[in-house]
């Protein structure tokens, strides 16, 4: 077999022979195999045909072809219209539309595109329609041909290490070595000698040297997942290894360099972990380079569906089971539901349901109550604290530790409100969030207790008020003007009272869109305005 032969074959209509012409020959530049097919030509399956490119299309011309390329074929779809725009009646099932001006060039990166999230989808399993998860393919088509570290954030269950196989599968490092490590699963004692080998009897048990996970993915990748639980101490001979590209054995002298790709994956929020000093500041942003985060299923539930479908043809053929089905009211229920465990819960589930099949089309009742309900996990959203060396049990129970991380999300937010009240005091405009209210800082002082005074000049919108307000008006108006200003003495409660007063008048009262510009719950919210009064 010539090496021709396995080149990827790019299918090209005839609808516009000129177009056809230029698309070709631009897609053979690019590296690929082309044929052309006319209108009316049956399509016969082709393992190496990956493309199918519609030319003129939208002036009367048939579109049997594409119904082949895609019913039969299940090839990806590129049209190019003979107008500005493809027909509204042609639009669903093509991957992108062109207008006829577009440049050839134009398509043919495109179509480069769509070819690699289908490699990717193929290679890692990953399935999805909506836009969340095309935007991450997309993103991971874009990342893997470079060297740069990668940091991949993300709930727990959502697809992290399909992600990161997924950027080694599409790079030119494919055909080297692929290591993952969960740090979180590896004892703190054990985790430095994992990573990067010992020496003989450099502690006791340490019989013989032994390489580390970094020497073993040589030339490829290493991928490490839950690189929030890894200790202070480790993380210091990490950021070695992304600068220098070398390091030392536990118990070495010698200096070991390495050619490695590090991908790290974490489901937790590393700039609080920074902010509380339980991760390194520096080997923050060496790990945050690239970034990919992967939406929880409950924001793409419109691929509930074909993951559904997917882990039923899965585990139906693994376990040669019969599987009946699932009616349209049980399907329903799986998609209204929230997936506190993402796609590793949905799955685990479908496979419950396929080997315990009642022998016949699955309905509402057979599917557990807490999901059928809606009546989710109740953990809270962060990792508990991991035991101490000596296997202590945590020191804080979830609800303080979730608490105290939160305090911490709003000292840094407060930081940024510090600034921002830096910058009026010295003159310069003054915006509200709210926009009610715009104007400028005439003077600033001091109060007797410590906090910071100010005049400020400001006009409502309207024109119907003009006044000049002391920090008091402008802190504590009468009337809502969506300010919200630190002063020292103030605690975290007037700090959330304030912001809370301020999202709601920014969104004007609605409930739903404050929580969401606050980043908490409907309920958390329900009770926050209760607490501090803020009905009205």
């Amino acid at each position: 077999m010539t090496a021709a032969s396995t080149k990827e074959r790019v299918l090209i209509s005839t609808h516009d022979l000129p177009k056809a012409g230029a698309v070709r020959a631009s897609f053979e530049k690019a590296g690929y195999e082309t044929e052309l097919v006319t209108p009316g030509e049956q399509l016969t399956p082709d393992p190496r045909a990956v493309l199918l490119v519609l030319t003129g299309i939208g002036k009367g011309s048939d579109t049997e072809l594409a119904r082949q390329a895609r019913e039969d074929l299940h090839l990806p779809l590129l049209a190019i219209s003979v107008g500005d725009a493809l027909p509204p009646a042609l639009r669903p099932g093509f991957d992108e539309v062109f207008a006829a001006s577009t440049e050839v060039a134009d398509v043919v990166l495109v179509g480069r595109r769509v070819i690699e999230r289908r490699k990717l989808r193929e290679f890692t399993g990953i399935i999805g329609q909506t836009d969340a998860i095309q935007q991450v393919l997309e993103r991971v088509v874009q990342i893997a041909p470079v060297m740069s570290t990668v940091l991949v954030t993300g709930e727990s269950g959502t697809g992290k290490e399909l992600v990161a196989r997924g950027i080694h599968a599409l790079s030119p490092r494919r055909h080297e070595p692929f290591i993952a490590v969960n740090v979180a699963a590896l004892a703190e004692t054990l985790l430095e000698s994992e990573i990067f080998g010992h020496e003989k009897g450099s502690f006791t048990g340490a019989i013989d040297s032994r390489r580390g996970l970094f020497e073993l993915a040589d030339g490829g990748t290493i991928f490490l997942d839950e690189i929030g639980e890894m200790p202070l101490a480790t993380q210091t001979k990490l950021l070695r290894v992304l600068e220098q590209r070398e390091f030392h054995r536990v118990g070495g002298e010698r200096t070991i360099k390495v050619d490695v790709r590090i991908i790290a994956a974490t489901n937790q929020d590393l700039r609080q972990l920074v902010a509380i000093g339980e991760f390194r500041r520096d080997l923050y942003f060496r790990l945050n380079v690239l970034s990919i985060e992967l939406p929880p299923l409950r924001e793409r539930r419109d691929d509930i569906e074909l993951l559904v479908a997917a882990f039923v043809k899965e585990v139906s053929e693994r376990h040669d089971r019969p599987f009946p089905g699932i009616s349209p009211e049980a399907m329903q229920s799986l998609v209204a539901y929230d997936w506190p465990g993402n796609i590793r819960e949905l799955r685990n589930l479908v496979e419950s349901m396929v080997v315990l099949s009642p022998g016949r089309v699955i309905r509402p009742e057979d599917i557990p109550d807490e999901v059928r309900r809606g009546r989710g996990s109740s953990l809270l959203p962060v990792p508990m604290r991991r035991a101490t060396a000596d296997g202590k049990a945590p020191t804080l129970r979830p609800e303080l530790e979730f608490v105290f991380r939160t305090l911490v999300e709003l000292r840094v937010d407060m930081d940024d409100l510090r600034r921002e009240f830096e910058t009026y005091r010295r003159g310069g405009p003054v915006q509200l969030a709210s926009g009610a209210v715009v104007g400028r800082v005439v003077g600033t002082g001091e109060t007797e207790n410590g906090g910071i005074e100010v005049a400020a000049y400001a006009r409502d919108v309207t024109g119907e008020v003009e006044a000049e307000r002391d920090a008091a008006a402008v802190l504590e108006p009468a009337e809502p003007i969506g300010l919200v200003v630190f002063r020292p003495g103030m605690t975290i409660e007037d700090m959330e009272r304030q912001a809370i007063r301020a999202a709601l008048i920014e969104v004007r009262g609605n409930r739903r869109k404050a929580a969401e510009m606050l980043g908490i719950g409907e309920r958390t919210l329900y009770r926050k305005i209760s607490r501090y009064g803020l009905e009205a």
